[in-house]
């Protein structure tokens, strides 16, 4: 009879150590959320190279597992853990920066160099979300943001908040890891779910903020950029960039160096593989591993859903901003620009410049702004990279 009690005891010792035992309302939540991001990529679409390796991220990271088990991303020592490093040490975005910068035309930058303007518009959202995520952590501090008698402390996790606003993934996750990296999580899912939410949010703001006049609007198109000074930007923009704003360095360092690999002319293959396989396998384990650390226990908590809200409130602002600026700026101007294209100005490339020229054609099938739109576009990546650069260094 011992040899039939040993056997239940393994069956009910290994009851106990199964998933089953260990999961919470919180896991099957989160799980569901996951679901719910890898169905809004697989049937609309929506930035499915991030949404998914996301989605099943959030999955992976729920799977309930006994304590000290040695498989989450927070325990020290497992493969998630050695990968998730890559985010919390900040070495992921200077990699993902690269790759952008070798698939970016930068020619309809310099060609309208005045519409430069409209990027660095649509950075407002970032520092007006910094101070009402200064005010909501000062005036309420049970949501956690930070420690209230630490004023410091609470400025780095307001600035890790706003830069949100950016819609870029990447910078969001550089600025977070260095000035608060307990916020990691939160503000990586929130950013790269704003990022692949943008042809959802962005519509009814520009179409709210505009008057069917002004998105009928029609612009010319660019002029045509010589190769010198294509060759000749990312050399002089690294410079001009990184001797006002040393902390850009390590992003936009990255950027233009791939965007010099590109316009050369000479190292096709090594642009090619920045902008494809590189780019691609840093996507994955990005992506998977921000997922895993939406992890129940950390994730879901007052603060989480205070972040979440506020990234939606800075990319708003933002979205606003570039297009409220473009209105003014016809205001003075004699040559109209669509203000449309001021929504571009966040950092989300190329999919907000394709909102833009989505959202004109609906008034006139005839308009074309892609091109008049990559302009704020890809300025909105060097504006967001800037605005990260000051905020790290004031409150670093």
């Amino acid at each position: 009879m011992e040899w039939i009690n040993e056997f239940f005891s393994s069956i009910i010792e290994f009851a106990e150590s199964s998933g089953f035992a260990h999961l919470a309302w919180g896991n099957i939540l989160m799980i569901i959320i996951g679901c719910v991001f890898i169905f809004l990529a697989v049937t609309r679409n929506f930035e499915p190279l991030l949404l998914v390796p996301i989605g099943f991220g959030v999955i992976l990271g729920n799977m309930p597992f006994a304590p000290g088990l040695g498989q989450g991303v927070y325990e020290e020592g497992t493969v998630l853990s050695y990968i998730y490093f890559g985010v919390k040490a900040g070495v992921f975005p200077p990699l993902i920066f690269l790759g952008i910068g070798a698939m970016t035309d930068f020619s309809t930058l310099l060609s309208q160099p005045k519409l430069i303007l409209l990027g660095a518009a649509a950075q407002v959202g970032i520092f007006v979300a910094l101070l009402m995520a200064v005010f909501l952590g000062s005036r309420f501090p049970f949501l956690g943001l930070s420690d209230i008698n630490d004023p410091m402390a609470l400025l780095r996790a307001a600035a890790s908040i706003g830069i949100i606003g950016g819609a870029d993934g990447p910078t969001a996750i550089f600025v977070t890891s260095q000035l608060s990296p307990d916020l990691l999580g939160a503000v990586a899912v929130s950013a790269y779910s704003y990022m692949a939410l943008v042809p959802v949010i962005q519509p009814p703001i520009m179409r709210l903020l505009t008057t069917r006049e002004e998105r009928l609007i029609r612009m010319a198109a660019p002029p045509q950029v010589s190769k010198l000074q294509r060759v000749l930007f990312p050399i002089i923009g690294l410079l001009v960039c990184v001797l006002i704003v040393p902390e850009t360095l390590p992003l936009l360092g990255m950027l233009f160096f791939g965007n010099l690999l590109k316009e050369s002319g000479v190292t096709e293959r090594l642009a090619g593989t920045a902008r494809t396989s590189m780019i691609d396998i840093v996507t994955i384990l990005l992506g998977l591993t921000v997922g895993a650390s939406t992890q129940a226990s950390t994730f879901l908590t007052p603060r989480s859903i205070v972040i979440f809200a506020m990234g939606a409130f800075a990319f708003v602002i933002s979205t606003a901003s570039g297009v409220l600026f473009a209105k003014l700026y016809n205001v003075f101007a004699r040559e109209k620009i669509n203000p449309l294209i001021g929504a571009a100005g966040v950092s989300a490339v190329p999919m907000a410049a394709r909102v833009a020229h989505t959202v004109a054609q609906e008034e006139d099938p005839q308009n074309f702004l892609i091109w008049q739109a990559m302009c704020p576009n890809v300025a909105g990546v060097i504006g967001s990279a800037v605005a990260a650069g000051v905020l790290l260094v004031v409150l670093r």
